[in-house]
């Protein structure tokens, strides 16, 4: 299990339940919930460093161009 907190900037710290949150994540945490199951990355993530951390309101980048979800106009003839 897993405890999830977050700060006022919206960062998320994923931490094992029942450990301290790391020293050098100085800011204020809340704990916002525990789970019982976390990404691959996430658990990755904690069996290296101890802790995964990252921005929510970060949203990944979205390519332009071609969309194979949308319908292509066909020609009337």
């Amino acid at each position: 299990m897993y405890d999830i907190y977050v700060n006022e900037r919206n960062d998320l710290l994923v931490v094992p339940r029942g450990d301290s949150i790391p020293l050098h994540s100085n800011k204020k945490w809340r704990k916002k919930r525990t789970v019982r199951s976390v990404s691959e990355q996430i658990r990755e993530d904690i069996r290296t460093h101890g802790y995964h951390r990252r921005n929510v309101t970060a949203k990944p980048r979205v390519r332009r161009g071609c969309d194979s979800s949308q319908p292509h106009a066909e020609n009337a003839s």
